[in-house]
């Protein structure tokens, strides 16, 4: 695909300007993407039974784990990798053109938030920190830059100062998003609680090992009380993606322009599940235009009419990954 028609996908405005762009980013990763191709072919599809969103093959996204999941000849500028305990195989995703992921990040925030330079930008990240290849930290890192807020930083262990640093920013009534990861914003909660009127508190999810799993209402139960603050926003990203999905505290995920989300049958899957009822999430991400656009996750959730989802946890048996959700 020529970089124009590229760009064309961060400014859809229409279901069917959505729907072309599927069919044409299918149809360019069928031909360029061994991997994908190899899987389309082996269920019985190709260019010339796919008509629609709700008909592409959705790849397995295990396949990150064990192939080299790229739609492109060029040299990847960066390769994001997932977190994984000690000896576990982790994802990988190679991505050839960077100001892509940069630019989806950055309009997908304006889009629920507003202008980045209109916040100070708080990370509470330690265990994405702590390894190499977090598509997470480089995204959040990029928009700690970009908000040019001079007291915009991450923070590691030190929990003490961080709620020193908030409660300044409180005082001086600064728009502040505290981005954390759950199982650090829980030890913050614990140890350092504080009101909080005018800094959103954002959870990525996941506990990495470090306490007991929460289901996300009791998470949100605990911070909510903890910092004084009516609703927890989430994010809802993860490696092999370069989009992602908020929540503004109703526990139900909206999507940018570029991304969707469809339940499949989780009896069976490769069909698509009625709106409202449990199923795995697949996701179109036209943004990953140089890899795969179009995964089937392990995550369980529910989609709705209007497009948002909620995430409900993962499929039995399958391993834990760096990406916002809580087993039940």
């Amino acid at each position: 695909m020529d970089s124009s028609r590229i760009q064309q996908i961060y400014s859809i405005s229409t279901q069917a300007e959505f729907e072309s762009l599927v069919i044409e980013i299918f149809q360019f990763q069928f031909k360029n993407n061994i991997v994908y191709q190899t899987y389309c072919k082996h269920i019985g599809k190709s260019p010339s039974n796919i008509h629609s969103s709700e008909e592409v093959p959705f790849l397995p996204i295990e396949f990150f784990k064990s192939h080299k999941i790229i739609s492109s000849h060029k040299k990847a500028e960066i390769i994001f990798e997932s977190s994984g305990t000690t000896g576990s195989i982790t994802s990988k995703h190679y991505v050839p053109d960077l100001s892509l992921y940069q630019q989806s990040y950055l309009k997908g925030f304006n889009t629920f938030y507003g202008p980045v330079e209109d916040y100070c930008i708080i990370a509470l990240l330690p265990s994405y920190l702590e390894r190499e290849g977090s598509s997470l930290v480089y995204m959040v890192n990029d928009l700690k830059d970009k908000s040019k807020h001079p007291q915009s930083g991450f923070y590691l262990n030190d929990l003490n100062t961080l709620r020193q640093k908030l409660c300044q920013l409180e005082e001086a009534q600064t728009k502040t998003i505290l981005i954390g990861v759950s199982f650090a914003l829980l030890d913050l909660a614990e140890q350092f609680p504080v009101n909080l009127k005018h800094t959103t508190i954002m959870e990525t999810g996941g506990m990495k090992g470090r306490r007991k799993e929460l289901i996300r209402d009791e998470l949100h139960r605990i911070l909510k009380q903890a910092f004084g603050v009516s609703k927890i926003h989430s994010e809802y990203g993860m490696t092999e993606l370069l989009s992602q999905a908020y929540s503004i505290g109703d526990g139900l995920f909206k999507t940018p322009p570029w991304m969707k989300v469809i339940s499949r049958d989780t009896e069976d899957p490769l069909s698509i599940q009625s709106s409202g009822k449990t199923g795995g999430i697949n996701i179109i991400d036209l943004a990953n235009v140089h890899s795969c656009s179009f995964i089937a996750t392990q995550d369980l959730g529910k989609v709705f009419d209007d497009g948002t989802f909620e995430v409900l946890g993962r499929f039995d048996h399958s391993d834990i990954r760096g990406c916002n959700l809580m087993a039940l």
